[in-house]
């Protein structure tokens, strides 16, 4: 009896020593504290921390790796984990907390009072059509100094299977440069990965926009793009996939807007919400056909006169309308993928003018043969010739320089455009040839 008193007081001093000891080391060493940590197992280290303060702890967490310290906070008991992500930086928090899926993430949150919430929130959010909106936050951080081995055995627990090239930060979490994984891979097992690192090519802010991101990917032919804050601290990965699913679903959201319908409509959205969205749009088209249709009316005389015209009519203006829906596709795919700036909208407008006057061209060759066989009339075929050719050079007019228009006013030329250029081809189109006609009445 008196010998286990023995052992077991023996036992309890030796644990008080080392919880003295880890007290110490922690506080006057927190940076070789994360070191070890992250090479710790996880549940070995999550016993040893529970028994120290918070603000013993605290300087070792700040020096963790963003994964390394989601595995250690999922090891946690709840009290410790509340009291850790209330004092910790929110900026670190929310790189910890990426980490997670969301439901992991919410129920972390809901540990935390809602002031702290919110404010966590809001640093994890951001705007639509920004770089923040495309990374992927649960990526896996390295340092220089780890070995080829220990990088390895880290890949290998994640289970990240997106992952070309390994980003290293240092000590501060800054972004520092780059390793292939092959290169790791095929390296000897106690090589360090600073030996094996190349610079980083490029990065991007956070909240640079979704067409700056693009045109990283496009002019650098990228595969991962790193995101990173004003302090060039990591905090996502931009994967060629996810930028191509991006763009997907923003030319989806384009193609409807072109058309009047809402981005925010979906195939069984309710019908009160689909009118809800699309009537003003409809109601515009309506005020522009009635300009375009005062147009005709303004030839009413010569339409009754010549029947034939009113026949033709729909060629002419259905021809310069597909005209400009090309050249408008065209010039809003370039200015999405920033392959033109609204500086260039001369040499735009002047591609497009001369592709409408050569296709008018040929066009008016194929249209001014089937009106001659139809009607034996030459002033007829002369009459649609030459507005089909100033028809088709109006049509790549507009639809070059509407949407370059839209930019240079701040609106969204998606939004817009597809309505002006039906306004202007059809009027342009109306009046070209109705225009011509009254002029050469005597030949028809």
């Amino acid at each position: 009896m008196i010998i286990m008193n023995s052992t077991t007081e023996t036992e309890v001093l030796i644990d008080a020593v080392d919880d003295i000891l880890t007290h110490r080391f922690l506080l006057d060493y927190p940076r070789d504290a994360a070191q070890i940590i992250e090479e710790s197992d996880v549940t070995a280290v999550a016993d040893v921390l529970s028994n120290q303060d918070i603000y013993v702890q605290l300087p070792a967490w700040q020096q963790l790796v963003p994964h390394a310290a989601s595995r250690l906070l999922d090891a946690m008991p709840v009290d410790v984990c509340q009291k850790i992500l209330t004092e910790l930086p929110p900026h670190y928090t929310v790189k910890v907390l990426g980490q997670f899926d969301e439901a992991r993430q919410q129920e972390f949150l809901n540990l935390l009072s809602p002031g702290i919430q919110k404010e966590l929130n809001d640093l994890m959010s951001y705007p639509n059509e920004c770089a923040g909106r495309l990374m992927d936050t649960r990526i896996t951080h390295f340092r220089g100094d780890m070995t080829a081995e220990k990088t390895l055995s880290i890949l290998r627990n994640s289970k990240l299977k997106t992952a070309r090239a390994l980003f290293l930060v240092d000590n501060d979490g800054r972004l520092t440069s780059k390793v292939h994984l092959q290169d790791v891979a095929v390296a000897d097992p106690n090589t360090p990965l600073h030996t094996l690192a190349q610079p980083i090519v490029t990065a991007v802010q956070s909240m640079a926009p979704n067409e700056e991101v693009t045109e990283l990917f496009e002019s650098q032919q990228l595969l991962d793009l790193p995101v990173v804050d004003l302090d060039n601290h990591l905090l996502g990965i931009i994967y060629h996939a996810n930028l191509l699913k991006a763009s997907q679903q923003e030319l989806s959201s384009d193609l409807l807007a072109m058309v009047g319908a809402s981005r925010e409509e979906r195939a069984l959205s309710t019908p009160f919400f689909a009118v809800k969205k699309r009537m003003p749009w409809l109601q515009i088209n309506l005020i522009t056909a009635f300009m375009a249709a005062s147009v005709v009316g303004i030839f009413e005389n010569t339409i009754a006169q010549f029947t034939a015209l009113a026949v033709l009519l729909p060629v002419v203006a259905g021809q310069s309308g597909n005209a400009g829906a090309q050249a408008l596709a065209v010039t809003m795919r370039g200015l999405a993928l920033r392959e033109i700036t609204i500086r260039q909208w001369g040499l735009v407008m002047w591609k497009e003018v001369s592709t409408g006057l050569m296709n008018g061209l040929c066009i008016a060759l194929t249209c001014g043969i089937g009106v001659y066989v139809w009607s034996q009339s030459l002033g007829l075929v002369i009459v649609i010739c030459s507005s089909m050719i100033l028809a088709m050079i109006a049509a790549g007019f507009a639809g070059a320089l509407v949407p370059i228009m839209l930019v240079r006013l701040g609106q969204d030329p998606a939004q817009a455009s597809s309505i002006i250029l039906t306004t202007v081809t059809d009027i342009a189109g109306f009046f070209a040839f109705l225009g011509i006609a009254t002029l050469l009445s005597g030949m028809l």
